[in-house]
């Protein structure tokens, strides 16, 4: 029995990992936004403001239709056990989430919009025999929102907004697990999802003075409950023996709230400077909770140590002409978990990004923008890991991003 513990403690520790990790949190939900950096909460003139800040939807006339999709390149070398220096790097691997945004404006007061997004998108490969493959081979996680929003003018200086959110989810996590020699390794395989968790958001525009705004949009947690396998093959005596799981499970996991504050200020007519600060509520995951439908298997719960953690955002935007705008951005994500429980399904670390872009008016309604994203995160050396790893790990994580979105210039 305390065989199996181990073995399920690990596989708990992998799930943690993958979902609740900031590297998995997506925050590119349209072009413009990410090239400024994702200091966007008191910009959020385009329809991407149904995401960054509804409220912003009261600035838009017409019909506004956004569509895009980027392209994530994430790529991880891992050095050590100490004192080795050998390199292990995680496998290419090349994620696309999409995002669409619907806008209209109803009158001067009211508008209205329709989103889909995939706030977490992202997974980990490694090879089959690396040295941590007990630890994680291949993990990824997927979740998507649509969000009905609804933006009301108060005043010529207040606008506010609200957003029901339906989200659907699933998680598919592998790896292998050390048995006797006669046994040799086994593959575990876990694959669950959720189709039907909801939250909801809610936004704030402020304008003091002409050339100044000021936002705030709130995004709620959002509960999931993940039903699926717990699959292993290979050493079958062993699974015959229920000393590795293979039955139905279920996970109950929270996604953090996101807090957002911003400023922007026109300079000049053709120069817009803004700022964000981000508070993303990490310390909702203090625990992970599995439930194994067979009672012979215990089920289990493994404390997590997150805490909140935030993001700090600049950027700028430049109205070169009518035609074109240049976009620049530099942001700050704090790490919101202690070393000693990284783990290598998610290697995180503090991260910078930096970003630019470009818009183009190519007729009277119809655009294009394209942003590149570079995130380069600091090396992490563990050496008192938690998470069952031995000392002397050092992490590097690479990050690119590239957009292309359409959107109509109507109104």
């Amino acid at each position: 029995m305390k065989y199996l513990i181990v073995t399920l403690l690990l596989v708990l520790s992998l799930a943690s990992a993958s979902v609740y990790a900031g590297g998995f949190q997506l925050n590119e939900h349209g072009a413009k936004a990410m090239a400024m950096g994702g200091a966007y909460t008191a910009v959020a003139n385009d329809p991407s403001a149904i995401y960054w800040n509804g409220a912003g939807l009261t600035a838009l006339s017409g019909t506004h239709i956004m569509v895009g999709a980027s392209l994530i390149m994430p790529n991880t070398t891992f050095r050590g056990v100490s004192p080795s220096i050998t390199n292990y790097d995680m496998e290419k691997q090349a994620f696309t989430p999409p995002h669409i945004f619907v806008s209209h404006s109803i009158d001067k007061d009211w508008a209205v919009g329709l989103g889909f997004t995939v706030p977490f998108g992202l997974g980990t490969r490694w090879g089959d025999d690396w040295i941590g493959k007990y630890l994680a081979i291949e993990t990824e996680l997927m979740t998507f929102t649509v969000m009905p929003t609804v933006a009301y003018r108060i005043n010529d200086y207040i606008s506010i907004s609200g957003s029901f959110v339906y989200s659907f989810a699933n998680v598919l996590i592998t790896r292998k697990s050390p048995q006797t020699p006669f046994a040799g390794d086994a593959f575990i395989h876990l694959e669950g999802n959720d189709n039907s968790a909801f939250g909801y958001n809610f936004g704030l525009m402020v304008k003091p003075i002409e050339k100044v705004s000021v936002g705030v949009s709130f995004h709620s947690q959002i509960d999931y409950t993940f039903e699926g396998t717990a699959v292993s093959t290979g050493a079958q005596q062993l699974i015959d023996a229920k000393r590795l799981p293979n039955d139905d499970v279920k996970a109950e996991l929270t996604t953090p709230f996101n807090l957002a504050f911003g400023i922007a200020v026109d300079v000049t007519d053709q120069l817009k400077i803004s700022a964000d600060y981000q508070r993303v509520g990490w310390s909702s995951y203090d625990s992970l909770k599995v439930d194994f439908n067979d009672p012979a298997f215990t089920d289990l719960a493994s404390p997590r140590e997150y805490e909140d953690s935030y993001i700090i955002r600049l950027g700028a935007s430049y109205k070169y002409n009518n035609t074109y705008s240049f976009m620049g951005g530099i942001y700050y994500d704090n790490n919101p978990v202690s070393p000693d429980f990284v783990n290598p399904s998610l290697p995180d670390a503090n991260r910078l990004g930096f970003s630019f872009g470009l818009e183009a008016k190519l007729t009277e309604k119809i655009g294009i923008q394209a942003s590149y994203l570079f995130i380069r995160s600091e090396e992490l050396t563990v050496t008192n890991s938690r998470e069952n790893y031995v000392p002397g790990i050092s992490l590097i994580f690479f990050q690119l991003a590239f957009y292309i979105v359409y959107k109509n210039f109507k109104g």
